[in-house]
């Protein structure tokens, strides 16, 4: 649909002019651009700078800002911001997986340039002012738009067709950025290393679908998670969620907990309550992994040593105080923490498997923890060393074989 102009000729004042973009949400009166955002607001400090100057990542939001420049309409940003976003996600992916040029000295294993691109496009598109006026339920629809479409939760494929296996893995942002900005999340690594790769399984060829996940409260709350796994999970033959748990090992979280504990996320937002979801009246307080977490414990999968953690905190049945148990919830308990903890890991798992039992799947599915990615001995400062390269890449390698020895095991 074309754009509408009207004229109003106000005596004693300027000419006005009103642009109605062809959209359902389309508003009179433009809203002025909010501020940027916590996150957004750490993009000038200089290590956000150099990783995307040192990864070739660094003229994405200045491409991004022309193409909305360009945009005559709504429809017309939509369709911009759709696609350079899908191209962001593309790219990184490409990058991860050796193709094209590398353009810089980064690691192509390196999940940053994706995180502090993307926030580079969000504020371009935050602060946008067009000619023709957004109003804030146009400009929140094409953030949200950004949003999945930059993070490979709109673009999964998962193939049809017999003597197929499909699976569904899912990572992270970084997270406690103003503890050391320099952070990396291995498991936004892994998703992005795995995108749309197969894998050689005993039973025959398995593909791999992955999205990115912000760590944020309110975009769980809002149902990211659901919107994206819900048209997935009936298709998958097995899921499994991933990010960064504890120094030094593996976990395969045996129970997930529907309490949020009230750690800060990436926008230094606070939750602790239930975790919030459509139709709490049949909410449980706990759900577990099918993932065989058997198998995957005992497989020979890399060099971090992989654990069954069957630990929850709850508060027992009649009871008021939060008590650690070593062997799982205990029945009619009330969930204070998962085995994956009571932060966004632990919810995303939770928000999984929940949609599993809802959805009434028997296919396994669960939560990984990674190792927390450490840089090298005495490295306070460089953005990346030998050592931190060493760890990502054993870990992508790592979660890879455990998802083929999960897939292996789950017939």
């Amino acid at each position: 649909m074309s754009r509408i102009r009207v004229r109003l000729h106000v005596v004693g004042a300027a000419l006005v002019t009103l642009t109605l973009a062809g959209s359902p949400l389309a508003a009179a009166d433009p809203a002025p651009a909010p501020p940027p955002t916590v996150e957004e607001q750490r993009l000038d400090r200089a290590v956000p700078q150099e990783i995307l100057r040192r990864s070739g990542f660094d003229a994405v939001a200045p491409r991004f800002a022309d193409a909305l420049a360009g945009a005559g309409s709504y429809r017309q940003a939509e369709r911009a911001v759709v696609r350079q976003g899908s191209q962001l996600w593309d790219r990184a992916v490409d990058r991860a997986q050796g193709r094209g040029p590398a353009r810089g000295d980064l690691s192509r294993d390196d999940d940053r340039p994706l995180y502090w691109a993307r926030l580079g496009m969000t504020r371009e598109l935050r602060q946008w002012q067009p000619e023709f006026g957004l109003s804030d339920a146009q400009r929140a629809r094409l953030l949200d738009r950004l949003e999945r479409s930059s993070r490979g939760q709109d673009s999964m494929n998962l193939p049809a067709g017999k003597g197929i296996k499909r699976i569904v893995m899912t990572g992270f942002d970084p997270f406690t950025l103003d503890r050391d900005i320099r952070i990396s999340n291995p498991s936004g690594a892994t998703a992005l290393a795995l995108d749309g790769t197969w894998i050689r399984t005993a039973d025959g060829p398995a593909r791999i679908e992955t999205a990115v996940f912000p760590v944020r409260w309110q975009d769980f709350a809002d149902g990211t998670v659901e919107r994206t796994l819900r048209p997935q999970l009936p298709k998958a033959d097995l899921f499994t969620t991933v990010s960064q748990g504890r120094v030094g090992r593996i976990d395969i979280e045996r129970t997930n907990g529907a309490w949020r504990g009230g750690f800060g996320d990436n926008e230094n937002v606070s939750r602790t309550e239930t975790v919030p979801v459509d139709d709490p009246a049949s909410q449980p307080q706990w759900t577990t992994t099918t993932l065989p977490y058997k198998a995957i414990v005992a497989g020979p999968t890399g060099r971090f040593p992989v654990y069954d953690n069957t630990t929850v905190t709850e508060i027992p049945s009649g009871g008021t105080d939060p008590v650690v148990r070593p062997e799982g919830p205990t029945p009619g308990s009330t969930a204070r923490s998962g085995g994956g903890g009571n932060y966004l890991s632990n919810e995303i798992a939770y928000r999984a498997t929940l949609l599993r039992d809802r959805l009434g799947l028997k296919i396994p599915g669960g939560h990984v923890h990674t190792p927390v990615l450490e840089f090298g001995a005495g490295n306070t400062t460089e953005i990346t060393d030998p050592e931190f390269v060493r760890n990502r890449l054993d870990i992508i390698a790592q979660v890879r074989s455990i998802i083929r020895v999960a897939a292996e095991s789950s017939d």
